[in-house]
């Protein structure tokens, strides 16, 4: 016998049906979103369920559906700089639907991606999310579920995949140190090699035209490449007016190297970054403009086009997600 934790007898699914004045069988259809019933009729029951502090018993319901109503969510993003904010925004849209998301970082090691997905095909997901650090297509997985890549999209045309568009993101940045009048503007980023360097550059260039006063720097994602490569484009362009960078930790460092030489942001020179992770642009001095790649709305489409494929109707293809200017001091003053 099922007893809640003060003792006494938990309630089941037979008291939900007799408050909701439905059968048994109603009622379980309705809390397990099985069956064609009225909206009224499904909403009497949750209602009921609810208050009379009812919780289905996730086995029998599994025994009944064929599902395990877990999803699987397999990262390569050790620190969670990137996985976290996908896998709020996952959670958010899969608890809507009552699904359990499983995490299973893989440190970037191919062995312990295999073990992770042998494991998670043993507790029969329902479906995986595929994220990682980078925006370099990836080989897909081999699973005999639906699937989704989030943020790092497959190599596979024809599979679901959700990304941010860090091109139009830099076109954001430009455009709004256009319109403050900026017309001597360089642009300092990480490894060529990179995907999203190259993405945001290519931006930069179409946006700026000809405000644009030197060819873009590549380096490394850090504070190391704002200072240093902001004495480089001084020597080259003096009169530099604005600083577009590829990620906040550049532009944290440009901003640092701006003070130490007695340049006032944004009075001589404006700053923005790029990625608006919080350490960061609220930290610098001043706090950042920066773009937001919208992380956690990234996750919850992800999520949903799961749970549609999840549900028989699948989604195929690539899925380029809006990008957001957040505007502050470094552009604006204060």
């Amino acid at each position: 016998m099922r007893t809640s934790a003060t003792g006494a007898r938990a309630p089941r699914i037979t008291d939900v049906a007799a408050l909701a004045g439905v059968s048994p069988g109603t009622a379980s259809k309705a809390l397990n979103g099985t069956g064609s019933l009225r909206a009224e009729t499904r909403d009497r029951v949750r209602e009921a369920a609810r208050q009379l502090g009812f919780t289905p018993d996730s086995r029998g319901r599994s025994l009944s559906s064929g599902r395990s109503y877990a999803v699987g969510l397999i990262t390569t993003d050790s620190s969670g700089r990137f996985s976290i904010p996908v896998m709020t925004g996952a959670e958010d849209a899969l608890s809507a639907g009552e699904l359990m998301l499983l995490l299973c970082d893989t440190r970037d090691d191919p062995l312990r991606e295999r073990h992770y997905l042998r494991t998670l095909a043993a507790r029969r997901v329902d479906g995986l999310i595929v994220t990682g650090r980078r925006t370099e297509p990836r080989e897909p997985v081999q699973v005999g579920v639906p699937v989704v890549y989030a943020f790092n999209p497959s190599t596979d045309p024809e599979d679901m995949s959700v990304v941010v568009d860090d091109r139009d993101g830099a076109v954001q940045a430009v455009q709004h140190l256009l319109g403050l009048g900026r017309r001597r503007i360089v642009h300092l980023t990480g490894p060529q090699r990179h995907r999203s360097a190259g993405d945001r550059a290519a931006g930069v260039v179409e946006a700026a035209g000809s405000a644009l006063a030197a060819e873009p720097w590549f380096g490394e994602w850090s504070e190391r490449l704002g200072r240093q490569g902001l004495d480089l484009a001084l020597r080259r362009v003096p009169d530099l007016d604005a600083v577009v960078c590829g990620s906040d930790q550049i532009a944290r460092g440009v901003c640092d190297r701006l003070r130490e030489l007695g340049r006032s942001v944004p009075g001589e020179v404006a700053v923005t970054g790029f990625d608006n992770w919080p350490v960061m642009a609220e930290a610098s001095r001043p706090p950042l403009t920066t773009v937001d790649l919208e992380l956690t709305e990234l996750g919850r489409r992800a999520a949903q086009l799961l749970i549609d494929a999840i549900d028989g109707r699948p989604h195929r293809g690539l899925l380029r997600l809006p990008t957001r200017l957040v505007a502050r001091a470094s552009t604006l003053g204060e």
